[in-house]
């Protein structure tokens, strides 16, 4: 399985030979850095933890300074699930894994909207703004019946939007560059410019081998 840590730069447009025009996000991705191997015999699950980005050491713990040593500071620690023990401690994995063609997915935090009425966090109609109604063209309506004298669980209302872990699935790497670190994939991501995203492969996807 491949994957990177990456930071979104911006969107961005690829265009075909044939003048197609494709919607991308690019990245900086990687380099990370291989801080720990994980085991069933030992921790239970095959892993490997790694870091990305560069953290001034003030303000990271003093255990986590011990766990790191010599690897250096990281400002993202992260693991992902690997079948094999193919990594070792201090290895560096670079953009270069990946190829164009490659399926990943892409997780990341999406970008907080604050609090948000019914009609932009649920598409909600309203309603009319005459023959009756006075400010309450934006309003969800009636919530509940009077038999079950309580309001459901999950019923949609006003609240907080966004800001929650998003997965988008089956993306395709249309381009990278090797000396930049910069990974292009087709399509729009969770997250804002410079949020870290965490980038793998799609599941059920045969990896091709960099020729």
């Amino acid at each position: 399985m491949k994957f990177i840590i990456a930071k979104k730069i911006e969107m961005s447009q690829e265009f075909a030979p044939d003048g197609t025009v494709t919607p991308v996000t690019v990245f900086e991705a990687g380099p990370i850095v291989v801080t720990q191997v994980k085991n069933k015999e030992k921790d239970g699950y095959q892993a490997v933890q790694v870091g990305f980005g560069n953290r001034k050491k003030k303000n990271i713990s003093k255990p986590v300074l011990g766990h790191l040593k010599e690897l250096g500071s990281f400002a993202v620690l992260q693991e992902f699930l690997t079948p094999d023990g193919q990594y070792e401690r201090g290895q560096t994995i670079t953009v270069e894994t990946f190829v164009a063609g490659d399926k990943v997915d892409v997780s990341g935090i999406s970008g907080g909207c604050g609090f948000a009425g019914v009609v932009k966090r649920h598409s909600f109609h309203g309603h009319p703004a005459t023959h009756g109604h006075k400010d309450q063209s934006r309003m969800p309506g009636s919530i509940g019946s009077q038999a079950p004298q309580h309001v459901f669980k999950g019923k949609r209302m006003g609240g907080r939007m966004g800001g929650k872990r998003v997965t988008v699935k089956n993306l395709e790497v249309i381009a990278l560059d090797k000396t930049k670190n910069i990974l292009k994939v087709k399509g729009a991501v969770p997250g804002k410019r410079n949020s870290i995203l965490f980038i793998k492969t799609a599941k059920n996807f045969k990896i091709k081998k960099n020729s």
